[in-house]
């Protein structure tokens, strides 16, 4: 059973999800990379897609960075939309080398440019006209929420958008709600009593205090529902713009 695929005949396998489960973060990832494609993590195309998509017409950005890029799927629906750059940071250096093989003759011409890096301390100053992130933001610890605000908004140039993906409160008889509540639960049991710690928990950055924390750091705040279909019908886009002045 434990060697069997989990999700796809290519997926990885209970005792790799396990020995995943049980790293740091960066070893975690590190380990699923190759697997990665052929999860359930891995954001769909269709919603990927359809976010580029609302950030505007091909060549009409440009540069964009994807946070927490993983296998690049973001980076190949963003390149079409850029002139200059589309480049992608992610602390795995596992997902940056699948990430690059990924994006071997994805469509546009703009420049690729993948860095190893922390989103909470991003190197970037002013750099980006948009910045993306795709279910990647429980991730962040919810201490630490301010400070990946306050990174993003220093890689964007005044004006620049940060688009990601959430959900709004899911109401108490909603199923979805009780299932995140137990994951959650189960994942602080497994970092209360094993170390290193591994940050992924489910309902965070959700729209109420999302867009709270966005708009005290300087940036207006968008929410656009009913974008993706009855299939995704809880999922709704957020473009976070940072204000000219900062405030």
């Amino acid at each position: 059973m434990a060697s069997r695929p989990m999700f796809d005949p290519e997926g990885p396998t209970l005792r790799e999800l396990l020995a995943q489960g049980f790293s740091s973060l960066e070893r975690g990832y590190d380990l699923l990379a190759p697997k990665f494609e052929h999860t359930p993590f891995r954001t769909p195309d269709a919603l990927v897609q359809k976010t580029a998509e609302a950030l505007g017409p091909e060549r009409s950005v440009g540069s964009a960075l994807d946070l927490c890029c993983g296998t690049g799927a973001g980076m190949r629906a963003l390149r079409p939309l850029c002139r200059e750059l589309v480049a992608g940071v992610d602390l795995s250096a596992g997902m940056l080398r699948e990430a690059s093989r990924q994006l071997e003759g994805a469509r546009g011409s703009a420049a690729i440019s993948l860095v190893r890096g922390d989103v909470l301390s991003l190197p970037f100053r002013a750099a980006f006209d948009v910045a993306t992130c795709f279910g990647a933001l429980g991730h962040i610890a919810r201490k630490d929420e301010r400070r990946f605000v306050r990174s993003v908004a220093s890689a964007l140039r005044p004006g620049g958008r940060f688009a990601f993906l959430t959900t709004d409160r899911l109401p108490p008889w909603d199923p979805a709600r009780w299932v995140a509540h137990a994951f959650n639960a189960g994942w602080r049991v497994r970092n209360a009593l094993f170390r290193p710690r591994f940050v992924m928990y489910y309902l965070t950055f959700q729209v109420p205090e999302a867009t709270a924390l966005l708009e005290s750091e300087g940036f207006g705040v968008e929410v656009r529902r009913g974008l993706f279909g009855d299939r995704y019908r809880r999922i709704v886009l957020v473009i976070a713009t940072r204000r000219s002045d900062g405030r």
